[in-house]
């Protein structure tokens, strides 16, 4: 079967920690799916109506994290470091079950999910995948900020830039291939908050189970986690991370050239209600064996995570 067909779990594999907002435990079951099922949640501690599609049309609260709810109210967030891990391996089928309204955040970034996921190996199916093909410029500003994603032929591109008045983070970018390139950095690379917003968070009811084994925390020109940063970009390479996630949301894999800059969740969110509100913004394609893009062949051979 060819790696161009879709993909899946080869067995079950489970987590459990604390979601980082909730501060409440949770488990999470994430199991094989047949194709064209897409990525699907599961909450195991409520009986009816439990279920949620990972879409785009489903996302309800972006405040520091992706939340997707169904018609009858029931959601899960914090899905975007795991939905970045499953964009990242090329898994396009999987059911998730969870006992709780938060998926857990365990280190902060993706790597233990790529790692696990890794372990267990997937399933090639008999049918073939499909992207989203990007046709025209699309562009939404919000003040200072903006994000666009322009036509590409072969190559899924984001380049994410921050800025941020803290001296340590200041001003970051970094551009990736997320077909080309090795995606180690982008995949191990933590949430992160400033000292000073802690307060904040809890008055917001967020940020309860935040600490220093799940999230950089930076204190005036400080990371106050033991052994410091991962990488020089880890603070960009995390929303890098959480946009792959939040792109996911698609259905698909997409073919274009992304830019962001001092974006997140709701913006990434509105790029993607505003590609699909026109049909002329994109195409759907089934790709087929002499239709591969060679920037596709890196994408089934991602190395494991130091």
């Amino acid at each position: 079967m060819s790696i161009l067909n879709q993909k899946t779990l080869a067995k079950n594999i489970s987590f459990d920690g604390i979601g980082i907002h909730t501060g409440r435990k949770a488990k999470i079951k994430i199991l094989p799916a047949k194709p064209n099922t897409g990525i699907l949640f599961k909450r195991t501690d409520i009986k009816e109506n439990n279920l949620i599609h990972a879409n785009y049309i489903n996302v309800t609260d972006t405040r520091l994290c992706t939340t997707i709810s169904n018609g009858n109210g029931v959601s899960v967030s914090t899905i975007e470091h795991l939905m970045g891990a499953f964009y990242a391996l090329g898994i396009d089928n999987a059911l998730i079950e969870i006992d709780s309204a938060e998926v857990p955040i365990l280190d902060g970034s993706a790597k233990e999910f790529v790692e696990s996921l890794n372990s267990i190996g997937t399933v090639i199916s008999d049918q073939p995948i499909k992207v989203i093909k990007i046709n025209k410029n699309v562009k939404i500003y919000d003040e200072e900020k903006f994000i666009s994603i322009e036509k590409s032929n072969v190559t899924s591109e984001i380049e994410f830039e921050i800025k941020y008045q803290n001296k340590l983070i200041g001003v970051q970018k970094n551009k990736v291939n997320v077909f080309e390139d090795n995606l180690n950095h982008i995949l191990n690379s933590r949430t992160f908050c400033l000292f000073e917003d802690i307060e904040k968070l809890k008055k917001l009811n967020l940020g309860k189970g935040g600490n220093l084994n799940n999230a950089i925390v930076v204190k005036d020109n400080k990371v106050l986690n033991e052994n410091g940063l991962r990488n020089d970009l880890e603070f960009v390479n995390h929303k890098i991370l959480d946009c792959m996630g939040d792109l996911f949301l698609s259905g698909y894999k997409i073919i274009g050239s992304l830019k962001c800059s001092q974006g997140g969740h709701n913006l990434t969110n509105k790029l993607l209600r505003e590609i699909f509100s026109n049909k002329s913004n994109y195409s759907l394609i089934e790709i087929k064996g002499k239709q591969l893009p060679h920037t596709f062949a890196n994408y089934h051979n991602l190395k494991s995570i130091a």
